[in-house]
């Protein structure tokens, strides 16, 4: 599995040498490193107050150099470290679905072919809106048998929020953005203050969030088109 920078992984502590955390990335056999200025903010007075050795801890990947992956700790949100948790627990049961369909030895060899390319939950939420790729790992009738499964299984909804920012010198700019705005139906879209917005999407990962919040976005710029718009999307501030 390839990572980019801005990735929240799950990590196990596998060792600390002075001021450097050692860490394997679960799911994978690569490893990542810490320092302490990345741990907690702050003075740091003992560094076993954080990490320990077996632990598991959600980190941030802050820079990629050739096979090097540096980590933080105190960069990542509570936010993200509840949606990587949740799609942890979320693929343990997928693991679940697997083992009781094909059996532990062959599942365990099928999800780490599965693995190698990409995570286990991005591949199950692509599987369940074509099967072709599952159905040539496993076969068509074990494919769908677990697709059974897996879509009787009840998903979390994930919402997405973010301030959207509409600001024009037209004199009649407020009734153009109420027009703009009455049109989007894929979002919940709230009043904030003066040229500010906040706006809504659920859907059932942080990745298709992602993606229906982008495309949100590109359909209001586009029917703001040569109206004079000045348009941006930024993060919600927290009261």
């Amino acid at each position: 599995m390839e990572f980019e920078e801005g990735d929240v992984v799950l990590c196990t502590v596998e060792k600390i040498e002075g001021t450097v955390v050692f860490v394997n990335i679960d799911g994978t056999n690569k490893q990542g490193t810490i320092i302490t200025s990345e741990v907690a903010p702050g003075r740091i007075r003992n560094i076993r107050e954080y990490v320990v050795p077996k632990k598991k801890i959600v980190c941030k990947i802050i820079r990629l150099e050739k096979d090097k992956i540096n980590l933080s700790l105190r960069r990542v949100t509570k936010k993200e470290q509840k949606e990587v948790l949740d799609k942890i627990k979320q693929e343990k049961s997928h693991i679940a679905v697997f083992n009781t369909v094909l059996g532990k030895e062959e599942a365990k060899k099928i999800l780490e072919q599965i693995t190698e390319k990409e995570s286990l939950s991005d591949f199950v939420e692509e599987a369940k809106k074509n099967s072709k790729e599952l159905e040539k790992i496993i076969g068509k009738e074990k494919s769908e048998k677990i697709l059974e499964i897996l879509k009787k299984q009840k998903t979390k909804s994930h919402a997405l929020k973010k301030q959207l920012n509409m600001k024009t010198n037209d004199s009649e700019g407020i009734i153009l953005i109420k027009e703009i705005l009455q049109k989007i139906n894929k979002a919940k879209i709230k009043y904030i203050s003066a040229g500010k917005y906040s706006i809504e999407v659920e859907a059932e990962s942080p990745k298709e969030a992602d993606q229906k919040l982008k495309e949100v976005f590109e359909e209001i710029e586009k029917k703001s088109k040569n109206k004079f718009f000045d348009i941006s999307l930024t993060d919600s501030k927290s009261k």
